[in-house]
């Protein structure tokens, strides 16, 4: 009797052992328990390398040309290089691919992304290659001695910039471009309205203009365009609205350790008033309107917040203007920094594109995706993508070279290249780098960033779809925010839901190994039970 209960008990375990196995595996599938990259101690030039570049080019033929032509210059310095270049519009399908190719090991060598993605990229192992000791490397660092062209050293990356690319303290990216946001104005518009532009945008200067702007005559035409159309106030990115009206009132959005503190009593205030203006028609946002740009340049709009690179699809002369030049407003255009609650302490949002690297098997092959992204910020790449939107470069080198300065010195000569919004827009950030932030970047942040939007856009549509907007509002608001982007699931925020902290649920390969170890252990106790049974009986006996 006991060597067959052994014989089961063996049985069992192996049954579990075997059929956990394989979906243990599974569970693993993408990963491949790739190593930590580790520097080579030179780059063998005697093979050749095929790597990948996944970027993002506004469907802007010029950007496309100065990417292949950086491609065709640096396939020059090292013939056994090819690049293979692959275009997006949009860096939330960047995102997504990546995603979807970590499972089956094809992620891009070389990736634009933002370090929000980066986040959950450093999900699998190893999988983003930290860039610290490349930075530093004698040979192959930043303007390292092996290099063949003449890249930026670390000192000649903008500090700010630069930091915006670490997470936890170790640095995944390196800063492409950067950008903030504008504010482009109609100024003649303002000024028939009664009103002088401030030296700084306030809010509330914004919303009373805006609402001014309001007035109709009996045929229902507004008075200041003579037009059945007029949004005064529309913001491109509701996102960055949110994060930078709470950044301005000190208010609470996130901590470094992942800590959600969007949803509080600051947030709701700022909803009740973009709620009000929403209600009489003087602001709207780009997904429930359209472009800013669009309604700007046909007159139908006094404030037009978008990206500073967005700076060539504003103003009567924008050389990016898809609309009929019959339909387009002879306006001067304003560009001032987004308006601010305190101007004495502005609060602007710093982003733009970083560049990361994937880890391969191949030391060599990430080694050589570390070449390119260097040749990326040296000053033939940086200065001609910078001329094409109101982007700045990211190296003092570039923004100090005689070629730089000379091309904003030339504000306004043409409205192509030296289109003097576009350089107006890069102006005004090289002046305010020190006035710029960026948000606590963690596993969650850009479902964080995106309900910070949401927030905003869902209480639009629903002023306009004539709901309360109260206290009941807000609170079923904020419950189903939090529910769509699951945030209560993130780690250290269980209090966002019931004070339960909602775990998800178990792995399928762990849900069988724990069944088959529960089996096991009642076979054990059964088996036990069963024996003192008839040991008592026995006794009786």
């Amino acid at each position: 009797m006991i060597k067959k209960g052994k014989r089961i008990l063996l049985l069992v375990l192996l049954m579990t052992m075997i059929t956990a196995g394989p979906l243990a595996l599974t569970g693993c599938h993408g990963s491949k328990g790739l190593s930590a990259f580790s520097i080579p101690e030179e780059f063998d030039e005697g093979r050749d390398y095929e790597i990948t570049f996944w970027a993002k080019n506004d469907t802007n033929k010029t950007q496309t040309a100065i990417y292949e032509q950086a491609i065709v210059d640096f396939e020059k310095l090292y013939p056994n290089i090819t690049v293979n270049l692959r275009l997006y519009t949009d860096y939330g399908k960047i995102y997504n691919d990546v995603i979807t190719n970590i499972t089956t090991n094809t992620t891009p060598n070389v990736c634009i992304t933002y370090p929000d993605h980066i986040a959950t990229y450093l999900s699998g192992t190893n999988l983003v290659v930290p860039l610290d000791d490349l930075i530093a490397d004698e040979k192959y660092g930043l303007g390292g001695n092996e290099v063949r062209f003449d890249a930026p050293s670390a000192e000649e990356i903008i500090p700010q910039f630069l930091g915006e690319c670490a997470i936890d303290g170790t640095c995944y990216a390196l800063p492409y471009m950067r950008s903030s946001e504008a504010c482009y104005i109609n100024k003649t518009y303002v000024e028939a309205l009664g009103y002088t532009l401030p030296d700084a945008l306030t809010w509330d200067f914004v919303w009373e203009v805006s609402e001014a702007a309001m007035a109709k005559d009996q045929e229902g035409n507004f008075l200041i365009n003579g037009q059945k159309v007029m949004i005064p106030f529309i913001y491109k990115s509701t996102d960055n609205m949110m994060i930078q009206m709470l950044k301005q009132k000190d208010a609470g959005y996130s901590t470094a350790n992942g800590e959600l503190l969007l949803f509080n009593e600051d947030t709701k205030e700022l909803l009740y008033t973009i709620a009000e203006h929403a209600k009489t028609g003087a602001f709207s946002t780009f997904k429930i309107s359209s472009y800013p740009a669009n309604f700007l340049n046909t007159g139908q709009c006094l404030f037009a917040v978008d990206s500073t690179a967005g700076a060539t699809w504003m103003g009567t002369n924008a050389p990016l203007s898809d609309i009929s030049k019959d339909k387009v407003v002879e306006f001067e255009t304003e560009v001032m920094a987004i308006p601010q609650f305190d101007v004495q302490h502005p609060q602007m949002i710093s982003q733009g594109p970083s560049v990361c690297i994937f880890n391969k098997k191949d030391p060599q092959e990430v080694l050589a995706s570390w070449l390119f992204i260097q040749y990326l910020l040296s000053n033939d790449v940086q200065i001609a993508y910078a001329k094409t939107e109101g982007y700045v470069p990211v190296t003092s080198k570039a923004q100090g070279s005689a070629e730089y300065q000379e091309y904003l010195s030339r504000c306004g000569e043409n409205n192509t290249e030296y289109y003097d919004v576009k350089i107006k827009a890069t102006e005004l950030l090289l002046d305010n780098i020190d006035h710029t932030f960026v948000t606590p970047v963690f596993k969650g942040s850009a479902s964080l960033r995106d309900a910070a939007g949401q927030l905003i856009e869902n209480t639009v549509k629903s002023v306009r779809r004539k709901q309360e907007v109260d206290e009941q509002y807000m609170d079923k608001l904020y419950e189903d925010t939090v529910s769509l982007y699951r945030l209560d699931q993130l780690n250290g925020n269980s209090s966002l839901s019931s004070g339960k902290e909602d775990l998800g649920e178990l792995p399928r390969t762990s849900v069988i190994l724990l069944s088959g170890l529960a089996a096991a252990w009642l076979l054990i106790l059964t088996y036990v039970i069963a024996r003192r049974v008839k040991r008592g009986r026995s006794g009786e006996r």
